[in-house]
């Protein structure tokens, strides 16, 4: 006699077994419509599993964050299955939901092309209109791997045989089509609904090893509703339009070649813009009190292997052997090179907080095919600092940072900002109890910042529990950028101490932070929050000065020196062309402001002042306009201190 509690605590009882879709309709017709899937005690399940035992219940439905997780699994099995309807002869291999949509990966002999993804997804749409029913099954092994034996599917046996043996082997059917899966899923294929789209095709390794066979990965995706659909294609399509990779060639901000994978060439005006960023953040850091150094490239593998990155991070170094048989390796992080800074002399308890910041160049052997313009790369650049304090200043450390990582992202236009709190990951350095401390830390710290977190389950770093902050753009994505990490770990495994009040010693605290996270990173998400049109404080030109006529050459020399003393980036722009193609060239290039001079500015000694976006023209007297312009391409923290 099950007793099912709900989540307003309302108590139901039952003969005997119940199904989640019995108590969904017991509760009233509009949810048993409404329901997707259910949870008992945090986990969700399908619908027509059987509860036997008392039970915390609640009901998925649309309105729950990851009922789209649950659709999207779906879609994939409805994309293998009509795979297997229009191609009998393929093999499907593994097919999860992701973050934006879905995949399946194939083997197949020939590949699939554009009009083979029209006729799957054409075949989609019927076998949801079939509304066939989702059930689940249970097999034994043995019953699985002879199964996908006789049907020569290899792939599927090694999915089986990698199973732990304590777990249940299940099996989800619908119409004709049945696929290995833990589930859970819709009770139906109609439950889908039409909202889906597949947009490619891809080349994937079995199980990510370039050793094994080359797969086929159909991607897709899919949400509740069509207007969400097709928002979120047209989404892609300003995505497309503002690719940091087109932009950054266009502007002459870098370039990428393959005999520096991974690293990025900076051009004269890229180099500008990351220059000016990086000035600013070493301007914040030294009003937040933290003290900049600097660490070495190479580091003796035994200092990792104390750290422990070795076991964790090792296949992802880049090494180096020197001639006394050392292997070194090119650092990945910063946090170990900190730590021994902190352990010359002696540090007391008055000392602390002590922060410390880099901007820290790191290597990470990247696989090729995760490279990624200068948002994914193997060399780049971190704006990394380490807190290190006593236990009772964990909380006023996190929410100074806190605080100060929200008004950087202001100053860079990025209003809307989650918080993710990522509690233990399965595979971790300490002891539990080392753990319930680091994270009771962090969430005592998160409410003392007062910020709002969703759980982002088992994604904390190796050596302690974190929050990870995601941004929004300006069209709806989202990038997680900052971090803030507690950890009682790494001090005590590179025996970091401090001498405490009473003169005995102790663990300092070490609070592992980022704010940008890569400089690298950061330009390109800039990128293509403005589209390449960067705010004027961060403009690599900030304005041409183009003579009307060559007569006034001289003056519109006068007028760039003059922006140049008030602290402007100026070029002027002397050609013999028109003016109306000068205009429409340096609008292009995004340059923010743009003066026209000739004979008449010249004899007033004022300028044509165009900004870029309007039409309009403004005439000013060359003293006012220095003095306006001085003001506007100000860094936000420059710029409050002249209005205070």
């Amino acid at each position: 006699m099950p007793v099912i509690t709900l989540p307003d605590g309302a108590k139901k009882t039952y003969e005997g077994s119940v199904t989640p879709a019995q108590i969904a309709a017991d509760i009233g017709p509009g949810l048993a419509k409404a329901a997707l899937a259910a949870r008992i005690d945090g986990e969700m399940i399908d619908l027509t599993l059987t509860l036997t035992e008392d039970a915390n219940l609640s009901l998925v439905t649309v309105r729950d964050e990851d009922s789209l997780a649950l659709l999207r699994h779906d879609a994939a099995h409805v994309m293998a299955e009509a795979v297997l309807e229009l191609y009998p002869e393929t093999q499907v291999t593994i097919g999860p939901s992701i973050e934006n949509g879905f995949y399946y990966d194939f083997h197949r002999e020939d590949a699939f092309s554009t009009d083979d993804l029209e006729a799957i997804e054409t075949r989609m749409h019927e076998i949801v209109d079939r509304n066939e029913a989702i059930t689940r099954e249970v097999w034994s092994r043995d019953e699985a791997v002879a199964f996908y034996k006789k049907n020569d599917e290899p792939f599927k046996v090694e999915l089986v045989d990698a199973i732990p043996a304590n777990e249940t082997v299940t099996f989800y059917r619908q119409g004709d089509f049945i696929d290995l899966c833990r589930g859970p899923h819709m009770p139906s294929t109609g439950r889908l609904g039409h909202a889906f789209k597949l947009m490619k095709v891809a080349g994937a390794y079995w199980r990510g090893d370039s050793n094994r066979p080359m797969l086929q990965r159909i991607y897709g995706t899919a949400f509740h509703t069509e207007k969400e659909l097709n928002a979120y294609l047209v989404m892609l399509e300003e995505a497309e339009k503002r690719d940091h990779r087109k932009l950054g060639r266009s502007l002459d901000f870098f370039h990428l070649q393959e005999e520096a994978a991974g690293s990025v060439f900076w051009h004269p005006k890229g180099w500008v813009l990351y220059r000016e960023i990086e000035s600013y953040m070493r301007r914040r850091l030294d009003d937040a009190g933290y003290n900049e150094v600097k660490t070495p490239q190479l580091v003796d593998r035994s200092l990792w292997e104390a750290s422990g990155h070795w076991e964790k991070f090792g296949d992802n170094m880049f090494t180096a052997e020197s001639e006394d048989d050392r292997t070194l390796a090119l650092k990945p992080m910063n946090c170990p090179g900190h730590v021994q800074i902190y352990r010359q002399g002696i540090t007391s308890y008055r000392d602390l907080p002590l922060r410390m910041a880099e901007f820290g160049s790191c290597h990470r052997n990247e696989p090729s095919g995760a490279l990624h313009g200068i948002m994914r790369v193997r060399a780049f650049t971190q704006d990394d600092a380490h807190i290190f304090c006593t236990e009772d200043q964990i909380n006023s450390e996190s929410v100074a940072f806190c605080n100060l990582l929200q008004d950087i992202y202001r100053d860079f236009g990025f209003e809307e900002v989650r918080v993710k709190f990522s509690d233990r990951p399965e595979v971790r350095a300490g002891d539990d109890a080392t753990w319930d401390k680091a994270e009771a830390a962090l969430r005592d710290a998160t409410d003392a910042a007062q910020l709002e977190t969703t759980l982002n389950p088992g994604e904390g770093a190796f050596y302690g529990p974190k929050l990870e902050f995601v941004l929004r753009d300006a069209i709806g994505r989202d990038w997680q950028c900052g971090t803030l990490q507690v950890d009682f770990v790494l001090p005590d495994r590179l025996d970091a101490e401090y001498v405490t009040e009473d003169g005995s010693r102790a663990r300092p605290v070490m609070l592992h932070r980022a704010i940008l996270g890569s400089l690298e990173r950061w330009i390109g998400i800039l990128i293509e929050q403005y589209s390449g049109r960067m705010p004027p404080w961060l403009s690599p030109v900030q304005c041409v000065v183009a003579p009307i006529t060559e007569s006034a050459n001289d003056y519109a020399d006068k007028v760039a020196d003059a922006l140049k003393s008030a602290g402007l980036r100026v070029e002027t722009d002397l050609r013999n062309e028109k003016i109306s193609y000068k205009v429409r060239e340096h609008s292009v290039a995004k340059v923010p402001y743009i003066i026209a001079v000739g004979g008449r500015e010249a004899e007033s000694n004022s300028v044509a002042l165009r900004r870029l976006g309007s039409d309009k023209q403004e005439t000013l007297a060359l003293s006012e306009a220095v003095n306006t312009l001085g003001k506007e391409i100000l860094p936000p923290d420059l710029a409050r201190q002249v209005a205070e």
